[in-house]
């Protein structure tokens, strides 16, 4: 109490319960591309980790939010386009994105002559649309030959076609790419379990704060 300033604070020694014990590793994979969280918490956990995934999320919170910051001044800095939006051969109106993106994955076979007519008019209007179309149909074709080698070669164009959202697109599979090679290669899906997640979820939201739990069961159980 005598002092004129308080002492030094002890340091809390780091452990493996803490994220921060490996503060190092998480901030070189970051810098290599690596930002999906779940990804990082198994490569860290075969280090010793014995932490949650919410303490880890709160550590690269700032790192995400920094990121998205750098990504939203750059975009500002951008210089506004002064080409024309295409418009409906038909209707004379201005395509939305909604459309562009709806026809962007669509093969030709299956257009109508309508649809195919605005394709056109996108093609025309906007060299960027034609790449990521051809880009959309390659990754269509991938999903359907499960090519492997194919989805290599993929990644590294959709890397170097200077689209931002194709390559933002490109970094999250690659960031993932484990799971995006065994969804492509092996023929169990988890898409059943998801279905029944999203209508229990669905069942218990109708019902919040109406019905206990005998009424969700008779509701969830299959008669």
């Amino acid at each position: 109490m005598r002092l004129e300033r308080l002492p030094p604070r002890n340091a809390i020694a780091r452990s493996p319960r803490s994220p921060g014990h490996f503060h190092d590793y998480l901030a070189r994979r970051w810098k290599e591309g690596c930002t999906l969280a779940t990804r990082l918490l198994t490569e860290i956990k075969g280090l010793g980790y014995t932490g949650c995934y919410t303490h880890l999320a709160r550590l690269l919170a700032p790192w995400r939010s920094k990121t998205s910051s750098k990504v939203q001044e750059k975009e500002r800095q951008l210089p506004p386009s002064s080409i024309p939006l295409p418009r409906d051969p038909t209707t004379g109106r201005p395509l939305s994105p909604l459309t562009a993106g709806a026809l962007c994955i669509k093969p030709r076979p299956l257009l109508s002559v309508r649809q195919m007519a605005t394709v056109d008019a996108l093609k025309a209007n906007s060299p960027e649309f034609v790449v990521m179309r051809q880009l959309a149909m390659r990754f269509r074709g991938i999903l359907r030959s499960r090519n492997i080698d194919a989805l290599g070669r993929w990644l590294k164009d959709a890397h170097e076609c200077r689209i931002y959202e194709m390559q933002r697109f490109a970094r999250m599979l690659q960031s993932d790419l484990d799971a995006v090679t065994n969804a492509l290669t092996l023929p169990w899906s988890n898409g059943q379990t998801e279905g029944q997640i999203s209508r229990l979820k669905t069942l218990k939201r109708s019902m919040y704060g109406r019905a206990g739990v005998e009424l969700l069961r008779a509701r969830v159980l299959p008669f």
